[in-house]
């Protein structure tokens, strides 16, 4: 067996952790479940890198599941918190911040007119899906099996990431009248969606995607059938919700609305929005934003929404986002990083795959040249991983814990990051497949 790196201090502050925190942790899928090992616990970041408690170095390509696209503690952005420090922390009141981050992603975002500031993906999510039922004045959500859309009640039905990293399809302490308004469906199925808007038709507010799903794997469907979906939801005076938390600003400026070349009703955003910072957002039309209290009745509140902090490095990070061929780069980054290592799989003859989009990736263990469903992944792939993320590790380099999850690549890796990276991954695959 492989040595390990070593994980005291990280083992000793897990086992502490367990007196404070259910399982240990904050969140579930920290808990390094599914993978070999205990939690890492990190003590700084800095560019493409992490070291943890035991002073272990890693190349991060986790980036705090996404929003970090410029890296960690990025000098502008880090100034620009330095800044506001001075000023002060919160103070649940308009200010100029706010005013200046939302003129710049409105002025670069052709597919909103209108935003609103929140803390979080999964309150940003749960307020559209409030506005889309206040808006249409029906109840039940479509959602797609594969699609993880945060912890909200009515959308914890079959979610994935977290719950299908442990095996299970739902929440407990869901009531069954909240899982009933929502109807969840497998992906690039248009005989399934026509079924269901048949059958509810005048009960459905709207259809709720992710961008690109990559909760759950990185699934990535058709354009003809996300057209499919915004001709069918406006036949059947549905909305269409794009849950962009993911795919917002990693992909481009505009997303996966831009990439897809559609419009949806509502988008929502996640923290890259600030720079990495707790904070969301949703977006739509100006008819539809103004049906938000104080202008409308859906209400929707937050007293530390907009928080100046949060709004400080959003709008240091977002202007570099803006900047010419910044996603030009990444993806060209990408490209070449996934194609060297897709090379090697090739002349292995290994049974992986690897999905990309963007800066976005995912490996999976299988034959299968296309995977756009939750469905046709392998849950028996996912040991092979396990073997290839306690080997990455031990040369130093930070996957996401856990097989379902995808990989990003930042701004802030070198050449000689990713260089470092494709011979770990050569070692590690053939590990996984020793």
């Amino acid at each position: 067996m492989e040595q390990d790196i070593s994980r005291v201090k990280s083992a000793e502050l897990f086992e502490k952790a367990k007196n404070y925190f259910p399982g240990g942790v904050n969140s579930p899928v920290r808990a390094f479940k599914s993978v070999y090992g205990t939690p890492l616990f990190i003590e700084r970041g800095d560019k493409a890198r992490i070291w943890d408690a035991d002073d272990n170095e890693f190349i991060d390509y986790c980036c705090s599941w996404g929003p970090l696209i410029l890296g960690h503690n990025h000098d502008k952005v880090r100034d620009a918190v330095a800044q506001q420090l001075d000023k002060g922390l919160s103070f649940g009141a308009p200010t100029r911040l706010e005013n200046e981050l939302a003129e710049l992603i409105l002025t670069n975002n052709s597919y909103i007119e209108k935003i609103r500031f929140v803390s979080s993906g999964t309150e940003a999510v749960m307020s559209a899906i409030r506005l889309a039922r206040g808006y249409t004045k029906r109840d039940k959500i479509i959602k797609f099996e594969g699609c993880y859309h945060g912890h909200s009640d009515s959308l914890l039905v079959k979610a994935g990431s977290g719950l299908v990293t442990f095996g299970e399809t739902s929440s407990a302490g869901v009531p069954k009248a909240f899982a009933e308004e929502t109807i969840v469906i497998s992906l690039n199925d248009k005989q399934a969606l026509e079924e269901v808007f048949s059958s509810f038709s005048d009960q459905i507010a709207a259809v709720i995607i992710e961008g690109i799903p990559a909760n759950n794997g990185l699934l990535i469907q058709d354009k003809d059938y996300i057209h499919f979906l915004r001709q069918i939801t406006q036949e059947h005076g549905a909305l269409l919700i794009f849950d962009e938390v993911i795919t917002g600003f990693r992909l481009g400026f505009e997303g996966a609305a831009r990439y897809y070349d559609i419009q949806p009703d509502i988008i929502t955003y996640g923290k890259i929005i600030g720079g990495g910072m707790p904070v969301g957002a949703y977006g739509a039309s100006k008819e539809l934003m103004a049906h938000i209290s104080p202008d409308g009745g859906v209400y929707q509140a937050g007293t530390l929404s907009g928080n100046p902090i949060a709004m400080s490095a959003g709008i240091a990070a977002l202007r570099i986002l803006a900047e010419p061929d910044f996603y030009t780069k990444q993806e060209e980054k990408t490209r070449s990083f996934i194609d060297t290592i897709r090379a090697y799989i090739d002349r292995r003859n290994y049974a992986v795959q690897i999905f990309t989009v963007g800066s976005i990736f995912w490996f999976a263990f299988t034959d299968q040249k296309s995977i756009k469903r939750a469905d046709e992944i392998d849950p028996l792939s996912m040991e092979k991983y396990k073997v290839m993320h306690r080997s990455l590790l031990n040369q130093g380099i930070y996957f996401g814990p856990s097989g379902y999850e995808v990989g990003f690549i930042s701004s802030a890796h070198t050449q000689e990051d990713l260089n470092q990276t494709i011979e770990a991954i050569k070692t590690a695959l053939d590990t996984a497949f020793a």
